[in-house]
């Protein structure tokens, strides 16, 4: 004898209420999910947000850094750190970034702050962008800057080089937070 269309449907949606019943029951917490940590398959081609939770943070001694003057945006600088370690590293923040005999860091763009940090995996790559003056010369102490300092999370100061015959600042400078492009980081 075989069930009815009906009783086969019964059947079926109770068989789905008990399951869910019984998993929800073996969570105990009601979340019915647990975070097991970073996927083993995620990719390698770009930083993941997130730093893993036993990544040391980036420093100057396991890193390497640029700063590139570019053309587009005008004005504007992009800073790189390589992780040239043999492990993955966390970055937070932005960089302190301090133009020639400045005594104060460049203040951060906020609405460039990403949601988490990143985690740099060896030979991986983050981007900052530097808003280098204004772009009509209307900010105030224009002047040339010919050494750049960078203040990483931890270890010592970077001293990427910039271009022989300086770069143009005032006081409209600004710096985007690490981002996983370049492309992003030149957007601001």
């Amino acid at each position: 004898m075989t069930a009815s269309p009906v009783a086969r449907t019964r059947l079926l949606a109770a068989t789905t209420f008990a399951l869910a019943a019984l998993a929800l029951t073996a969570c105990q917490n009601g979340e019915g999910v647990r975070d097991e940590g970073p996927s083993t398959a995620a990719s390698s081609a770009s930083p993941r947000h997130a730093a893993a939770p036993a990544a040391a943070l980036c420093s100057g001694s396991r890193t390497r850094t640029t700063a590139t003057a570019v053309s587009r945006p005008a004005n504007r600088l992009l800073l790189r750190l390589t992780n040239t370690g043999t492990a993955n590293c966390a970055l937070t923040g932005y960089p302190r970034a301090r133009f020639g005999e400045e005594s104060s860091a460049v203040q951060p763009a906020e609405e460039t702050r990403p949601r988490t940090a990143l985690t740099l995996s060896p030979g991986q790559s983050a981007y900052a962008g530097v808003v280098l003056s204004s772009a009509d010369g209307s900010a105030a102490h224009a002047r040339t800057a010919r050494t750049l300092t960078l203040t990483l999370p931890a270890g010592p100061a970077a001293h990427p080089p910039l271009p022989a015959r300086g770069v143009h600042v005032d006081d409209a400078m600004t710096v985007t937070y690490w981002l996983s492009s370049g492309e992003a980081a030149l957007m601001y």
